[in-house]
């Protein structure tokens, strides 16, 4: 393959819920006896999900197909509340691995609506993050995707609130913002944007080398909502070719030239790899950083207590076996746990 150069783009790959999310299962599965259940993917990559899979991990979309007193673990793209709910009722261990970012847009939701607001809230219809966000207040919420969108909301009488879902592009964001805010000139916005750090460093990042390539490569799963945002952000840079690939094996025969590389926040860095190794680039590769990230989260309340107490009589009542070489702390990478 005559791929002159590679330019890597920095940052890439997991991001801190993700990082959080895939330690707490992978420590749900060593101290659990098979399955352990999970509601919805854990996070959008099907590598992940495999491997966890392979591990005794069911991923249901239904709260009522985990048996009851069955451990469980709702994702990191936020739960409704009846599906929280339902998941207590069913008397086993939950974990609730939701993100801190897609929390902070539930609490916006639950506080800008019980102050009689009327919310509306962009987001991709039918995506986990934006049912879950929908459900926290459905009688107040409108959710939009378009200018169009926007132009069909009614007139409301209320206060008008603009909320967005974490993953979503900068451009994806913007136009519609835009058009609400001119639509609803006194609308309440919150002070820090909705929009995932994570997700913005790594469109940023993209942007910072796509007008040097000749095709760009992205790794991440059609369903990953960040992922798609960098194919679209790729495109709208006026990128000559622009893949969307799961793995090396999906790259086509004749690359050529300089080729842009990165992945979205729920890809894992082997996959990363795999890519450059069949690249192979003449020149070799170049990465580029736009900033460091240092973010981290720290396992859910609900796991911080299971490892405290899980050497004690509390585990062995609770059925669960100590980890063996398997932590959630800070200096554990989740690329590292799967492996």
């Amino acid at each position: 393959m005559p791929v002159e150069k590679v330019l890597l783009a920095s940052p890439r790959g997991f991001c801190a819920g993700v990082e959080m999310a895939i330690k707490a299962l992978a420590v749900m599965v060593s101290a659990f006896e098979p399955p352990v259940y999970c509601y919805h993917e854990i996070v959008h990559n099907k590598l992940v999900v495999r491997q966890f899979e392979a591990l005794g991990v069911i991923f249901v979309d239904d709260i009522s197909d985990v048996p009851t007193g069955a451990p469980l673990m709702l994702s990191a793209h936020g739960s409704a509340p009846e599906v929280q709910g339902a998941a207590y009722e069913r008397g086993g261990y939950v974990v609730d691995s939701v993100c801190p970012l897609v929390t902070k847009v539930h609490h916006e939701v639950r506080v800008r609506a019980g102050k009689g607001y009327r919310i509306v809230y962009v987001g991709h219809e039918g995506h986990e993050e934006a049912v879950g966000t929908m459900a926290v207040a459905p009688e107040a919420i409108h959710r939009v995707e378009s200018i169009e969108d926007v132009a069909n909301l009614p007139d409301f009488a209320e206060p008008v609130a603009l909320l967005a879902q974490t993953t979503l592009s900068h451009l994806d964001w913007a136009e519609v913002a835009d058009a609400a805010r001119d639509r609803f000139p006194d609308m309440w916005t919150p002070g820090r944007s909705d929009l995932c750090f994570a997700t913005t460093n790594r469109q940023a990042a993209l942007s910072a080398i796509a007008e040097r390539c000749d095709a760009f490569v992205i790794v991440g799963s059609a369903n990953s909502s960040n992922t798609l945002a960098l194919e679209r952000l790729a495109n709208h840079m006026g990128c000559p070719r622009v893949l969307r690939v799961n793995r090396a094996s999906e790259l086509p025969t004749d690359l050529s030239g300089t080729v842009g590389l990165t992945a979205g926040a729920s890809a894992p860095e082997e996959l990363v790899t795999e890519v450059l190794d069949h690249l192979a680039p003449r020149q070799g590769i170049e990465e580029i950083s736009v900033t460091t990230e240092d973010e981290y989260f720290p396992p859910p309340r609900q796991l911080r207590e299971l490892l405290g107490a899980i050497t004690g009589f509390a585990a062995v009542s609770l059925g669960a076996q100590p980890p063996e070489g398997i932590g959630a702390d800070r200096l554990v990478e989740a690329s590292s746990v799967l492996d």
